[in-house]
């Protein structure tokens, strides 16, 4: 038997504990919704919460093969097996168990087969995609920088960050700390008065919409950048530098709208300058086939 490495494979499995403890935590969130509303939205935000620490140990999982050079056959395997489950199950798994719990609070019903298909459109998807890089993937650094189709850690942000806002508005008692309200706390206290239920009941429609198109985002060949060698490719970049300490301080202040923003303003950019270059490209040829 071929030696495994230890520490990338055991963060890795670290990444598929987060995606498995995610779905057990929306599975609970379901049986104790009889309990008490605010226990479903506790639940279901710790059930977000963890599959963004799955990403922390994504990110590091392949960083630490490449730096001790312990990359293999194996850990990509098993990489793509984790990927799939906390970021492609998983993220389908709690949009469908929150459209149905909450659809018909906020004046959405909805039909359960198309709830299905949605979220297993995605999650197929993510499936495709993860086989797909496997086999046309090197194990490189080069290899990493960007990336054929939406990256399935993007699609899963977008979708969790998604859910994450709406249970900001549903529940702003989960923006507090200790019993202090946090900076959005603070501000959702100041918007109290306000019935967010017509803006509320799009986003069942809305996660219904962007599961199926996320998936195929995922499948398709538009270009996209890996977030992480973003921040690494120049390390003497001071510019670089600041952006990242402006991460931090919105992470800090307003974590969840600024996840919010940050990944779904990431696959829109990638299929807005992907549409503008389609277009461009054909202006182009017609111009050329004009002239000739």
């Amino acid at each position: 038997m071929k030696p495994v490495a230890m520490l990338p494979n055991l963060l890795t499995l670290g990444n598929s504990a987060c995606g498995l403890l995610a779905i057990c935590k929306g599975l609970d969130a379901l049986a104790y919704s009889s309990v008490g509303s605010e226990v479903f939205y506790m639940k279901m935000e710790a059930a977000c919460g963890l599959i963004f620490l799955g990403m922390v140990f994504d990110a590091l999982d392949g960083k630490v093969a490449r730096l001790t050079k312990s990359f293999s056959d194996f850990g990509a395997q098993l990489d793509s097996l984790s990927d799939a489950l906390t970021f492609g199950v998983a993220p389908a798994i709690l949009a469908k168990v929150l459209i149905e719990h909450e659809g018909p609070l906020v004046g959405h019903m909805g039909s359960p087969r198309l709830h299905f298909i949605a979220a297993g459109a995605f999650s197929l998807m993510a499936i495709l995609r993860l086989a797909r890089f496997n086999l046309e993937t090197e194990h490189d650094e080069e290899a990493h920088r960007s990336f054929s189709g939406l990256p399935s850690p993007g699609a899963a942000g977008a979708v969790t960050s998604t859910l994450l806002m709406y249970l900001l508005f549903r529940e702003p008692s989960l923006e507090t700390e200790n019993g202090t309200p946090t900076p959005v706390g603070h501000v959702m206290g100041w918007l109290q008065g306000i019935d967010w239920t017509p803006v509320l009941s799009w986003v069942p429609v809305y996660l219904v919409v962007l599961l199926p198109l996320l998936g195929l985002l995922m499948v398709s060949r538009v270009r996209y950048t890996h977030a992480t060698s973003l921040l690494t490719r120049d390390r003497s970049n001071f510019v670089t530098l600041v952006a990242v300490v402006f991460v931090f301080m919105g992470l800090g202040v307003a974590p969840v709208p600024f996840l919010f923003l940050a990944f779904n303003g990431f696959w829109l950019f990638g299929a807005v300058r992907w549409a503008l270059g389609a277009l461009r490209a054909r202006g182009e040829a017609r111009q050329g086939s004009a002239q000739a």
